[in-house]
């Protein structure tokens, strides 16, 4: 396994170049959507998961930034989260092909279950960080909260003006100074293996663990953003397990079910734009997104177009829609074919309810 481990890390671009290739060849065996066809759903899955695990290799790669065992949490969630988003799709032809369509929502709404189980898991183990890519990416950011105050407010050290992380911690700035007059000595003590040892043994001291913040710590003390974001992130989280069980009493052909998952995801990116809008005013801290928070907030809204992929708005207006522009490029030599290869691949993948449920 260490030398897979180390083959991995030490050819990554091959890796994601073979994966993406192999994924999209299973795009196009035949019968990929037909409900009695269970093994390409099979290969896929299996694609996928040993994509997740080659993942899950390369982040946990030790690095000087990184040490070996610095990270927050040895569990490993977002392979978990991989892993079922990658299983969900074979448990619904299964599900359909033994138990037919009206059985196979049982063992999707356990499906999505389980993942907001480990997505609640991941969310508190990471300190109430924002979930990548529903928890399939590991966010690597500081493991306390970013709230900040704007308008020059009091921050949450205390100190006018700062946010959360304007100041360096006490421990890093003894160790950065004990570091500078290290430095400073004469080129003949640095150049004493001894020194040099004892120095690499300070440099490599184990990575201090930053002691995640509680929830009533983070609900209560932190105010009204802190409170909205995490409703926020907990309202993405249910959001589909929501989903399933309203079509799983109403049916897939019911408004109610794609109108109230509207709406949650809606509140939730409500709320979490008030979270994170430094400019509303008032000295109410705010939540400083990092630049990989900031790409899941635009995956999240672009997310919404799935929404014309989900009946029964699909059925209703996506699909003539998709037909007729098929029938009009169908004359196009070149075209025509690669239209209606495309329409295929659309209304094939609309069938499969987790290729557009967006979980």
């Amino acid at each position: 396994m260490e030398v897979y481990k180390a083959w991995v890390r030490r050819n990554q671009e091959f890796v994601h170049s073979l994966e993406s290739l192999a994924n999209g060849i299973t795009w196009l065996l035949p019968e990929r959507f037909s409900n009695s066809e269970i093994a390409p759903e099979a290969v896929y899955a299996l694609l996928g998961i040993t994509g997740a695990v080659n993942q899950h290799i390369i982040d946990t790669a030790p690095s000087p930034t990184r040490p070996l065992g610095s990270r927050g949490s040895s569990f490993p969630w977002s392979l978990c989260v991989s892993s079922l988003k990658d299983l969900e799709t074979l448990v619904e032809v299964a599900a359909q092909h033994f138990f037919g369509d009206d059985g196979k929502w049982n063992f999707i709404a356990v499906t999505e279950a389980t993942k907001a189980v480990v997505r609640l898991g991941m969310l508190y183990d990471s300190g109430w960080k924002m979930l990548l890519e529903g928890g399939g990416t590991v966010n690597v950011g500081n493991n306390e909260n970013h709230f900040g105050v704007p308008n020059g407010g009091i921050g949450s050290n205390g100190r006018p003006g700062e946010t959360y992380y304007g100041h360096i911690p006490p421990h890093l700035e003894k160790r950065a100074i004990a570091a500078l007059s290290r430095f400073g000595e004469s080129a003949k003590m640095a150049a004493d293996p001894i020194w040099r040892q004892r120095f690499r043994q300070s440099y490599e001291s184990p990575a201090v663990v930053v002691q995640k913040p509680a929830f009533s710590a983070v609900w209560f003390e932190k105010g009204l953003s802190s409170q909205l974001f995490l409703t926020g992130e907990v309202l993405n989280i249910m959001r589909p397990l929501l989903y399933v069980l309203l079509i799983r009493k109403y049916g897939i052909r019911s408004w109610l079910p794609w109108m109230v998952s509207l709406a949650v995801d809606l509140t939730g990116m409500s709320f979490l734009s008030f979270a994170t809008n430094p400019n509303r005013g008032g000295k109410e801290s705010f939540y400083q997104l990092s630049s990989s928070e900031k790409d899941e907030v635009k995956r999240r809204k672009l997310k919404l177009v799935l929404y014309l992929m989900r009946d029964p708005f699909f059925t209703t207006y996506t699909k003539c829609r998709l037909e007729k522009g098929n029938r009009y490029t169908s004359q196009i030599p070149v075209i025509g074919f690669l239209t209606a290869k495309l329409v295929e691949l659309i209304i094939g993948a609309q069938t499969r309810f987790t290729y557009t449920s967006g979980s």
